[in-house]
């Protein structure tokens, strides 16, 4: 009986652990796609500043392209490019939140991690 309670409960530390793990890696996830969006953003931006302001351009919004001008397509560009940043701030706060809570419920069930 003793050793079904902990074989148990090794189950259930398993299992919790994969689950911080498998957390912690879907946010890594999410911040290597905020990462490359706002990369681009970026690129979009270094390319259309230095053009002159009534240049036509495109965009695209929701999967439809739209023939816009480059000081309407700019500000919008750079208000985008500031709330990615923000996600981003956010996304590594919540990771390393994450992160830390992992190592202290590790310590608190004495965890070990054995790479294979």
């Amino acid at each position: 009986m003793a050793q079904q309670l902990t074989q148990r409960k090794q189950q259930e530390l398993q299992l919790q652990y994969t689950n911080y793990k498998n957390g912690l890696q879907q946010i890594a996830q999410k911040i290597g796609d905020v990462e490359q969006e706002a990369e681009e953003h970026k690129l979009v931006l270094e390319t259309l500043e230095p053009l002159p302001a009534d240049r036509k351009c495109f965009r695209m919004i929701n999967g439809v392209l739209v023939e816009r001008t480059v000081k309407d397509v700019v500000p919008a560009l750079k208000t985008n490019s500031e709330g990615l940043r923000k996600v981003l701030e956010d996304l590594v706060k919540q990771y390393n939140s994450k992160q830390v809570e992992m190592e202290k419920w590790k310590k608190k069930n004495n965890i070990q991690v054995v790479q294979q």
